[in-house]
């Protein structure tokens, strides 16, 4: 039997087109006008005023933690189940990660958690949406009202995602995407944050291009970083942006495939297909598997492997993190609902090219496994 990646994309619009027309004109570098069209077509379809396109999704977090002034003795409230990204961007600042458990159905962050972890040195929240489905806004909004803290929203995952009708990634003060290959929109590597904040902007351009002055460009005053995009990662990102509304219909189709072959399974819990909210748009097909199955994700995972299945594990908590914990950050903490889904959660392959042929053996080979 053939080999069925965990993702594939789909690079079959003009991507070949605008890379070749780079190669044409020399504009292979961070100069480029890709990248500057590429920027400012993500932050309208997002709708924000302002675009900035970086090297990849964990930098942007750099660049937006350091953007809005966040540092020594700060906290950020954040989920414990996440990408480590989010947690470094706030401890390389200086700041400290405040966590909170996930909520069991959504798998996002449980909104209700927040409020009791604010204190006199929480500057801000960082809100990821995770999987498919986003968090939900409008507590965050008002608590963010209330205490006057800043909305870090990491949408890597929620490329055309939308709350209530509203993109993600137009909720932050500052907001941020990835383009890693098994993204909805993908340049391979790279980011983008967006922002409605001219000076935030302004500060995350300086940022990610070394803190040049623009009249005397090798006199510094502020360190910045090479978070530069080039002129062909911004070619494969417009291309793919064409795409966007298609790509989450594919997205949708597949989960909905998923859906009605694995309904039937006792021992997994499939995606939430709605909230109140939203759509799940399924970045990746997840299923956690039930206690009472006796199994584990490493082990079901293992034995897909054997039948040519690749598969992923969902994310490993920032609380049992052991760099974090040898920082001394996080002992002893407990986040049960995150801790269940670190260890009983995987992914299925979910690519954008993945057929229907290829869900119906992965599928199968599930049943097969968890016999």
């Amino acid at each position: 039997m053939a080999f069925i990646p965990v993702n594939e994309p789909l690079l079959n619009g003009n991507e070949k087109k605008y890379l070749n027309n780079c190669i044409d004109t020399g504009w292979i570098s961070s100069e480029g006008p890709y990248i500057t069209k590429f920027e400012e077509q993500f932050a309208v379809k997002m709708g924000r005023k302002f675009g900035i396109a970086v090297c990849n999704g964990s930098v942007a977090l750099d660049a937006a933690i350091l953007a809005l002034g966040i540092g020594n003795g700060d906290e950020v409230i954040m989920p414990t189940f996440t990408i480590i990204s989010c947690a470094a961007a706030i401890i390389r600042a200086g700041a400290k990660p405040v966590l909170v458990d996930s909520d069991i159905n959504t798998w996002n962050m449980d909104v209700n958690q927040i409020e009791a972890k604010i204190t006199k040195n929480t500057k801000a929240i960082m809100v990821i949406h995770i999987y498919g489905l986003p968090v939900d806004m409008d507590p965050i909004l008002n608590l963010s009202q209330k205490y006057g803290l800043k909305i870090i929203e990491d949408a890597a995952e929620a490329h055309g995602q939308v709350y209530n009708g509203q993109p993600c990634g137009s909720f932050g003060d500052i907001s941020t995407f990835s383009f890693y290959a098994n993204k909805h929109v993908t340049t391979g590597e790279g980011g983008m944050i967006l922002t409605d904040d001219e000076e935030l902007a302004k500060k995350c351009r300086s940022l990610r291009n070394l803190c040049f002055v623009p009249k005397k460009r090798f006199l510094h005053y502020e360190l910045g970083f090479n978070f530069r995009m080039t002129n062909l990662q911004g070619a494969l990102g417009l291309a793919q942006l064409e795409r966007l509304d298609e790509f989450v219909l594919i997205k949708r189709k597949m989960g909905e495939k998923y859906n009605s072959l694995l309904k039937d399974i006792e021992q997994i819990t499939l995606p939430v297909v709605n909230t109140n909210y939203a759509q799940n748009i399924y970045w990746v097909y997840g299923i956690l598997l039930k206690p009472e199955s006796g199994l584990n994700a490493e082990t079901v995972m293992a034995r897909l492997g054997e039948e040519q299945i690749a598969t992923r594990p969902f994310f490993w908590n920032m609380h049992e993190q052991p760099v974090l914990n040898d920082m001394g950050l996080f002992i002893n903490e407990k986040y049960p609902v995150a801790e269940n889904m670190a260890r009983m959660g995987f992914y299925l392959p979910s690519g954008m090219a993945i057929t229907d042929a290829q869900i119906e053996t992965v599928s199968e080979k599930l049943k097969l496994v968890l016999q």
